[in-house]
């Protein structure tokens, strides 16, 4: 292929796995990523250097027809504005998650002094390394029961220099002293495991086959198991007028919001995102 165009429409007429659409947009990521290509330069089909180096196609193409994510093969993805690092070993951040991060700038805003705010279940660290980022009058803490995970986590804070206290806790064994010796946050926030077991058959294999379980599924005998732990924890260690972000699986709204409620929490509100789906819960401390 000898233009941006020719090895665009290469790539997407091979792509088998996915629909047109996503096919294309897949193929716009490996042309920005390889080679510095971007849509501009397919829409006016650049020519490609002859002296170009390039990678693998059809290896590549072969990876992605193998449901393999194309932030795997790439190694990266992109979530608020920034590019971070993404592994077998974390969950692909999603578009929802950025709503979740966003309320919680927008809560936050304001400077206030010793603010400080937990995310529970950190994964690749999108969550607090971009509040970190976005709030930088904020003392953020971020947790995670994986070792591979916080490694990603702690690569990508140091990578987009990001002032994280990252530490190793199960939220479903929560240990004493807390890490970092903080006894009371201002916040918490979590993406927590929220998709049953019962509802992995309707999953597309990309996802089955190369995100962790551990932080995508729950038991169907509890599908609330996270939002318990993280609604008592807030109990003893959120202070008063404290704020709870989670991000929820939108068959559970009502069944959510009766946990924190039932735990004496106020102002407990479902939160939909931008599909219109009940996708978020934030509630008080009082």
């Amino acid at each position: 292929m000898t233009s941006a165009r020719q090895l665009y429409l290469y790539i997407v007429k091979n792509i088998t796995v996915y629909p047109q659409k996503e096919a294309q947009a897949i193929a716009f990521m490996l042309l920005e990523h390889y080679m510095r290509l971007r849509n501009i330069d397919v829409l006016v089909d650049r020519p490609i250097p002859e002296n170009s180096t390039q990678p693998d196609w059809d290896g590549i193409i072969k990876r992605l027809n193998n449901n393999e994510p194309v932030q795997h093969i790439i190694g990266s993805t992109e979530f608020c504005g920034l590019e971070f690092r993404v592994s077998s070993a974390v969950l692909i951040p999603r578009p929802e998650t950025e709503e979740l991060v966003q309320m919680v700038t927008r809560d936050y805003a304001e400077p206030d002094k010793n603010i400080s705010i937990l995310d529970i279940g950190t994964g690749s660290g999108c969550i607090a390394i971009v509040l970190a980022r976005f709030l930088p009058h904020v003392s953020v803490h971020a947790w995670d029961v994986s070792d591979e995970a916080l490694a990603v986590a702690k690569e990508n804070a140091r990578q987009l220099i990001a002032d994280v206290t990252f530490a190793k806790q199960d939220m479903l064994d929560v240990t004493f002293p807390l890490p970092g010796n903080i006894v009371q946050f201002d916040c918490l926030v979590s993406n927590p495991p929220y998709v049953t077991y019962s509802e992995a058959e309707s999953m597309r294999p990309n996802v089955l086959r190369f995100e962790p379980h551990e932080a995508l599924f729950v038991e169907d005998s509890d599908p609330l198991l996270f939002y318990k732990a993280i609604a008592d924890f807030g109990v003893h260690h959120l202070k008063q007028h404290g704020k709870c972000y989670v991000e929820i699986n939108e068959h559970f709204g009502a069944e959510t919001k009766q946990v924190f409620e039932e735990r004496n929490y106020k102002k407990v509100e479902i939160l939909r995102d931008i599909n219109g789906k009940d996708r978020f819960v934030r509630a008080i401390w009082a």
